[in-house]
């Protein structure tokens, strides 16, 4: 399968299966299009009103080198050992995200844990439960040396001195179980201070800090419980903490809604503030909520990659340049095989952990019931949700599902396996976000279709970025 599009003046061409990508002129972009299904003469007689017969020819020529290089129009060699694959597999848990404290001092409208409390009850987690979580996660392990945590919420800072102990007890377990620890903090910034800055750049191999963009944009939807805005505050914060960190190992997290759907001015504005690393997310909810993305607000979602996309050529040529995480891919290496067939890991390699010490397959299902796999006393109790999470890729079969309880099937309109199919960005995101999938479809084996028109004009965006670099 292969994918053509023009983007910034650029004539682009993707061999899905491959990987490679080619920045071709006017003629190879023309007879790819029209080379798999047409012989050559066929090709010549409805180009050579357009381009001279002989370069028609040889670009027919070249195009031809090209297929039998493995370049252009490759075949999927990894489909018929999905299956082999899946059986031998030997899952091991290699990240989780405690949630440190299940209580927020911010009230954002967009929060998908309901002001920290995830449908349940205010709670922080205990040094106890922390502790046999992060020892589940080393006996769970098998041979992996490197584990990530992160600390969580709701605010993890409201429970500050848990977060320190833990980060204590978790080396402490390192040099006897051969193990190496990547903590990395989310946190909105209110209680930050030099304390825990000291402590963060010493400890956290990553910090996100939340904010939303401009002033407005981010009080509006990040107020403080009063109605208060919480910009003010937290941006010296977030300043201060992102010079002492070298502008390196952190990120800028905001999420835009309906009432920025201008959101490549949050994103400029970020770099005017002095941010290098930054990224903004689609929000995700009801199409009933106000603030939600709906179809119809996709045309001026495309426009606005485009612009962003230009203006981070433009940024990065004067040498004022930033990252913007879905601007960031890696074109060297060709589609990750293992990420074809492992999905993003939740529900198998990485677990949520409640203040009480219950495990869910990712953040976005604490508090569905459904989905409770088990807890820090008594381990994994429910094995048939991690067999349906591990069975959750962009080549899934029907046929081998694991069905859980709580889905039904006959609601999911398409398959996983039969949307992703033709899709050019499907190596990329491997099917997309389980938790999306669900609350759209009540099953995890769908696809948020809003969130794929998003993601491939992302992945269009990238790859025409590193294009206009090359040309540098």
């Amino acid at each position: 399968m292969i994918h053509q599009y023009k983007s910034n003046g650029y004539n682009i061409v993707l061999d899905v299966e491959s990987g490679a990508v080619h920045v071709v002129d006017d003629i190879t972009y023309d007879v790819i299009s029209l080379y798999e299904e047409n012989s050559a003469d066929e090709i010549i007689s409805k180009l050579k009103s357009s381009y001279n017969e002989d370069e028609i020819r040889e670009c027919i020529s070249e195009v031809k080198e090209l297929v039998e290089d493995g370049q252009l129009f490759t075949e999927d060699i990894y489909e018929p050992f999905v299956e082999k694959f899946k059986e031998k597999r030997q899952t091991v848990v290699k990240a989780l995200c405690l949630h440190i404290a299940h209580d927020c001092n911010l009230a954002c409208k967009y929060c998908f844990a309901e002001e920290g409390e995830y449908h349940g009850r205010r709670a922080l987690m205990s040094f106890e439960v922390g502790k046999k979580a992060l020892d589940f996660l080393v006996a769970n392990s098998g041979n992996r040396v490197n584990l990530e945590v992160d600390f969580f919420g709701g605010e993890p800072l409201m429970n500050w001195d848990v977060v320190k102990q833990l980060v204590a007890y978790g080396r402490s377990l390192e040099k006897p179980n051969n193990k190496k620890f990547r903590f990395t903090l989310t946190t909105n910034g209110v209680l930050l201070n030099d304390e825990v800055m000291e402590f963060v750049n010493k400890e956290m191999s990553n910090v996100v800090l939340s904010l939303d963009g401009r002033k407005e944009v981010n009080d509006r939807m990040r107020p403080f419980r009063t109605g208060k805005g919480s910009y003010d505050l937290i941006v010296p914060k977030f300043q201060k903490l992102a010079e002492s960190r070298n502008q390196t190992n952190y990120y800028i997290r905001g999420t835009f809604t309906r009432n920025n759907l201008d959101f490549s001015e949050d994103v400029k504005h970020f770099a005017d503030l002095g941010f290098k690393q930054m990224s903004i997310e689609p929000v995700v909810g009801p199409e009933e909520d106000p603030y939600s993305i709906r179809e119809q607000d996709l045309p001026q979602i495309m426009e606005e990659y485009d612009k962003l996309a230009l203006e981070y050529i433009d940024r990065y040529k004067k040498g004022n340049g930033f990252n913007f995480f879905h601007f960031m891919i890696d074109l060297t290496q060709g589609p990750c095989v293992y990420k074809r067939l492992s999905g993003c890991g939740s529900g198998t390699e990485y677990l949520a952990v409640t203040p009480w010490g219950d495990f869910y397959p990712c953040h976005q299902f604490v508090g569905n019931e459904d989905f409770l796999m088990g807890n820090v006393d008594e381990g994994i109790t429910k094995p048939e949700i991690v067999k349906e999470f591990g069975n959750c890729n962009v080549m899934r079969n029907h046929d081998n599902r694991a069905p859980l309880v709580v889905q039904v099937m006959e609601k999911a309109h398409h398959l996983l396996s039969e949307k992703c199919k033709n899709c050019f960005a499907k190596f990329y995101c491997s099917g997309g976000c389980a938790a999306n999938s669900y609350n759209f479809h009540g099953t995890i084996n769908d696809a948020y279709d809003i969130g794929c028109e998003m993601q491939r004009k992302r992945v269009e965006c990238s790859i025409m970025i590193k294009a206009a670099l090359a040309d540098e």
